[in-house]
């Protein structure tokens, strides 16, 4: 391997680390972070994605509201739920695990939560704060990438190219937005874009977040470049994968992320970073 790890454990408990002294600093003076978790249903991942979310906040000094719902929850019993949430002046952030049961509008979920609460920063208050770069909450996994790139010394892409992979409202759009305020020019596509491996050769900076096992090869990338592979797919005998795939792109690439290890512990990491600045602007 060529590539400089770009370790995400670590970083994460950096993050995590400097969340702790604000939420006790806060804490000390009477505000203590709280996040409220709900999930609706049985879903198996869900269910484990929650529990990390738990277990980071109690480590962060954050106070923690889980609560679990069955399946076949109304929506305007969970829509009064959240409500009651933005209400309260002690809960600071309000999260709602996806998926939801089918029956559910998840947007419309989404839109109940207050924008000053929205931690996820998926509400289309906090997208159109960071259309304008206004105030407001980032979505985690793309700040979360941006965190890594200011890490290794790329804070400013000014001259740099970047290629997103994956055009998503949750990741591909908010990174390409977040990647376009650091003076990057960027460039988004996705997994039938014509000739993708030729964009990705062009990428400064690319990131993989499409959802296809191993879809970018180190043929498609550009000697030097910095790899952030957002992906997280389950092979069929049971081991985890990105989008990337990272033994032929390490020997190419000047920095890249492992999965697991890279992007996804700076996504539990910014959520806590993102709950305990909703309770200072409280």
């Amino acid at each position: 391997m060529t590539a400089q790890l770009i370790d995400g454990k670590a970083l994460a408990a950096q993050v995590r680390a400097e969340v702790a002294a604000r939420a006790a600093a806060l804490t000390a003076a009477g505000r203590q972070p709280a996040l409220a978790v709900i999930l609706v249903g049985d879903n198996a991942a869900s269910q484990v994605y929650v529990r990390n979310k738990v277990a980071a906040c109690a480590h962060a000094g954050i106070r923690s509201i889980h609560e679990t719902c069955a399946a076949d929850l109304r929506e305007g019993e969970l829509l009064a739920r959240i409500h009651a949430l933005n209400q309260d002046p002690a809960v600071h952030g309000i999260l709602v695990q996806l998926p939801l049961p089918p029956h559910i509008d998840a947007q419309r979920v989404i839109e109940a939560i207050s924008p000053l609460k929205d931690v996820d920063g998926f509400h289309v208050a906090s997208a159109g704060a960071l259309m304008v770069g206004r105030e407001g909450f980032r979505p985690c996994t793309p700040l979360g990438c941006m965190r890594m790139l200011d890490h290794i010394g790329m804070r400013d892409l000014r001259g740099r190219h970047a290629v997103v992979v994956g055009r998503s409202n949750i990741v591909g759009k908010p990174l390409a937005l977040m990647l376009l305020a650091a003076n990057a020019t960027v460039t988004i596509a996705h997994s039938g874009t014509a000739d993708l491996a030729a964009t990705c050769r062009e990428a400064d900076v690319l990131v993989a977040a499409v959802g296809r096992p191993r879809l970018i090869t180190g043929a498609m990338v550009k000697p030097g470049a910095v790899v952030l592979d957002v992906g997280i797919n389950r092979l069929e005998d049971g081991r985890l994968c990105g989008d990337v795939d990272f033994e032929t792109a390490a020997r190419v690439a000047g920095w890249i992320t492992p999965v697991p290890g890279g992007v996804g512990p700076m996504t539990i990491a910014m959520l806590l970073a993102n709950t305990v600045q909703a309770c200072a602007r409280a």
